[in-house]
């Protein structure tokens, strides 16, 4: 691996480990699938791997319920085998990071079992957010907080209630006991002594509470959210981070509106990155965009941070769909029933491609955006598993059209995600028999081979200061990175493009120093 710092203008990918590919031939992703495609990995271009939860699970969250922190779930191998993954990652000059989940675990963690067992008052109950339930009987919950799933945060264990911002299966830690904190110091340096370059934080924001755990009330600040105590915790993560060699990373998933409070995370002496959510979310346009890339340059650069840029992950529509339907903001994503051209989707999702990859940061991309796969909103209910599906009772159709196996080759299902021809754990589309990795290797305007030239090329420019170029129409983004020029069309008409020498890269063809609509353009300036 090189020696310059990688963490700035990092590019990394994310493995969704149960729809990547399967080495086994069980149906479901491992491991073992990963290594066999470590070089489809490198050759992308990418610099690091991001793996969502691999550790022993019941799954009742898709890995989120975390029952040992310090394993790998049996479905996807052994702990010999993420030794040798690692390894070899770092021997093609790739680094690994890794899912750490500290808001809450399963219910099935041995530590929720000790409490369960215990009367209430104990000091195993006092790891989490045991409560007496209000009301003649205490048949109320002890507050009215909501969990992110649908219905109440709380579930009723004998005579106590226990916390669950998310799935009744995902107890919440209780971070003001000095048990919990030491416990996750303890489970920090276990990876980073096996060699792992850094870790993605789940719900960063909510690890610390208002004590009492009192009602939320509207108009008033989230008593579980973004509370000033969680950054105590970070700046302690990160002195054991830096005593370890290597530029290793932590990156936050924080859903925090306000850019100053965002920017409170990535302090000198914190977290090094976290998810750019409003830019994900962003509807395409060209005055929406601008806005979230002027406001988030100008929110890093009070702590001197360096942005990210992401488009998608396992837990929103994928672009092709989201930008083919009439309400192109993630915010106003209704996830299934609304129609989506995905032609046009596919076209916008090139140029968001470009727009990302060459803005000043790092950027991240999700399994399968770079085949520029679309959601598979079709899911027999029968079939789904997010239990976002079920706390609604169906009214949200929940994440899992985005974590539908990848297709790797083939012209029917499975499309190599196996060898042994399983059904895999989801139903992959027919229509993705144009969309595998083998056919589009081969096919120069794909959109694989656009990512693969982007992830490149961006490594010339990746340093080069950042400046918005005027003259253009309203409808159009411009800036500079150095000697190379970003333009992109939203408009529907083609636009005539600034001076330049030549035409590095585009996300659609160019005709007559025109550039169409909903495509993005590199230029050499002149």
């Amino acid at each position: 691996m090189t020696t310059a710092d990688w963490r700035p203008s990092a590019a990394i990918y994310q493995v969704y480990p149960r729809s990547f590919a399967d080495g086994n031939g069980d149906g479901i992703g491992d491991l073992a699938g990963v290594r066999k495609r470590l070089s489809y990995l490198a050759g992308l271009g990418i610099d690091a791997i991001w793996f969502s939860p691999w550790y022993p699970s019941p799954m009742a969250d898709a890995g989120y319920d975390v029952a040992d922190y310090c394993d790998i779930e049996p479905l996807f191998g052994t702990l010999a085998e993420a030794e040798q993954l690692i390894a070899e990652a770092h021997d093609l000059g790739l680094r690994i990071i890794i899912d750490i989940v500290p808001n809450h675990c399963s219910d099935q963690h041995p530590w929720f079992h000790d409490a369960l067992a215990t009367a209430p008052g104990s000091p195993e109950r006092a790891r989490f957010h045991f409560r007496e339930g209000r009301g003649e009987n205490g048949e109320i919950p002890p507050n009215n907080w909501q969990s992110h799933f649908g219905g109440p945060a709380w579930t009723q264990a004998g005579s106590e209630w226990y916390l669950h911002m998310f799935a009744p299966a995902q107890p919440d830690w209780n971070w003001d006991n000095p048990e919990v904190r030491a416990e996750f110091e303890r489970i920090l340096r276990f990876w980073l002594d096996r060699g792992v370059d850094g870790f993605r934080i789940d719900v960063a924001d909510h690890l610390v509470k208002v004590p009492g755990l009192p009602d939320t009330a509207e108009g008033s600040p989230s008593p579980f959210s973004d509370l000033d105590g969680v950054h105590e915790i970070y700046r302690s993560w990160r002195r054991i981070m830096d005593e370890y060699p290597g530029e290793r990373i932590f990156v936050a998933e924080a859903w925090i509106a306000d850019p100053e409070r965002f920017a409170r995370y990535l302090r000198g002496d914190e977290l090094h990155s976290a998810f750019n959510f409003p830019f994900l979310g962003a509807a395409w346009n060209a005055g929406a965009l601008r806005k979230v890339i002027d406001d988030t340059l100008a929110s890093h650069l009070l702590v001197e941070a360096s942005p990210t840029w992401v488009l998608s992950n396992h837990d929103v529509t994928r672009p092709v769909t989201r930008y083919g339907r009439a309400k192109t903001s993630y915010w106003h994503d209704p996830r299934v029933g609304q129609i989506s051209d995905l032609e046009l989707g596919t076209l916008r999702s090139r140029a968001a491609a470009l727009l990302s990859t060459s803005l000043p940061g790092g950027v991240y991309v999700y399994q399968g955006e770079e085949l520029g796969l679309w959601e598979v909103e079709e899911i027999p209910d029968e079939l789904r598993q997010d239990p976002t599906f079920f706390q609604t009772n169906g009214a949200d159709k929940g994440r899992d059209g985005c974590r539908v196996p990848l297709p790797w080759s083939g012209t029917e299902s499975p499309f190599g995600f196996n060898s042994t021809g399983t059904a895999p754990w989801l139903p992959q589309p027919a229509g993705w028999a144009a969309l595998t990795a083998e056919v589009e290797q081969d096919d120069p305007d794909s959109m694989l081979s656009l990512y693969q030239r982007a992830l490149r090329l961006r490594r010339s420019f990746s340093s080069a200061p950042f400046a918005w170029l005027p003259g253009l129409p309203d409808q159009v983004l411009a800036f500079r990175r150095g000697d190379i020029g970003v333009v992109v069309n939203f408009s529907p008409e083609p636009v005539e493009l600034p001076a330049h020498a030549e035409i590095v890269l585009s996300s659609s063809p160019i005709e007559d120093g025109k550039i169409p609509g909903d495509t993005t353009a590199w230029l050499r300036l002149a």
